[in-house]
This record gives structure tokens, C-alpha cells and sequence, in this order.
């Protein structure tokens, strides 16, 4: 995965989706995402959740560095 290049994709499909599903229907499969990739106890995406459920989005092939980068661009996002 390229590190500007899956940035660049989400953005454009963003749209797309947002009226495809509707406000309400794109939160919503947001938030199903979030819950398919986040650790359960903690309720948030840990590098360990992020790594394990991977493979749901054929993305097993991720490399450790590219997976910690997806968790700082996270962080970075709330802040």
C-alpha cells in the first residue's frame, strides 16, 4: 500500500458513498467498520485488534510499520 495512495482513494469514494447511503447510512457503515476492527474490552482500534482482524478486509498482507502507520494516522485525526 502506497502512503499517500489509500488516503487519496478513501477521500474520492467519500463522496460517492455519502450519496449512495444517505448521511445516516454512511455513519452507519462507518461505525460497522470501526466495530469490525476494534479490540472489544478497550472499545477503540489497538495495533493488536487492527493486525488480528485484518484478514476480514483481505488486508493480511499488511506489513507491522504499515499497520502502526494506519493507527498514528488515527491518532492524528482526533487531535
Amino acid at each position: 500500500m502506497a502512503g499517500g495512495k489509500a488516503a487519496a482513494e478513501f477521500e474520492d469514494l467519500l463522496p460517492m458513498m455519502a450519496d449512495k447511503l444517505g448521511g445516516e447510512g454512511l455513519i452507519s457503515e462507518l461505525c460497522n467498520g470501526f466495530r469490525l476492527l476494534m479490540d472489544t474490552e478497550k472499545e477503540v482500534i489497538t495495533f493488536e485488534s487492527l493486525k488480528k482482524n485484518s484478514a476480514l478486509l483481505e488486508l493480511q498482507d499488511l506489513r507491522d510499520d504499515e499497520l502502526l502507520s494506519m493507527i498514528r494516522e488515527g491518532i492524528r485525526d482526533l487531535v
